[in-house]
């Protein structure tokens, strides 16, 4: 092995474990959930669902913001989750942009489900905006959370 070559073994073996610890992890467990549509994982990062918004909770409630955290906190609190990256990684806030799984199940779209969440688009981050929007079709017709009448 010539010398530039291992040079370049030597950065690259240093390198790897570097890239690895500041890549966002592919699953991760939530200790925190700020609101129905963010939750805050084990290295502390905060993560933003995307495709969905959910009514606020600070600095005022506004209707339906406490019974979506609720409902988050009940699916993803103290949870591991794997996180599913779109297009982009984080948004201008720095929070992680994610799709959130507990075992099978999309927490974006069981939200959205639920009636406690709207489908909101946000490209270039569609990659299940389709699903989203049948999913909030239905609860609106329904009547189911935030659709009741």
């Amino acid at each position: 092995m010539n010398s530039k070559a291992l040079f370049l073994t030597i950065i690259l073996f240093h390198l790897i474990p570097l890239i690895a610890c500041i890549s966002p992890p592919e699953t991760a467990v939530v200790t925190r959930v700020i609101d129905g549509d963010t939750v805050v994982i084990d290295t502390g990062q905060r993560v933003r669902y995307i495709g969905i918004d959910t009514p606020e909770v600070y600095p005022q409630p506004e209707a339906g913001g406490m019974e979506a955290w609720q409902a988050n906190r009940k699916l993803v609190e103290g949870k591991k989750v794997r996180l599913e990256r779109d297009v982009s990684d984080t948004d201008k806030y720095g929070r992680l942009l994610r799709y959130v799984y507990v075992n099978d199940t999309l927490v974006n779209a069981e939200l959205v489900r639920l009636g406690l969440a709207e489908a909101r688009a946000y490209p270039p981050d569609t990659e299940y905006q389709d699903l989203l929007e049948q999913l909030e079709t239905e609860a609106r017709q329904v009547g189911r959370g935030m659709w009741a009448k």
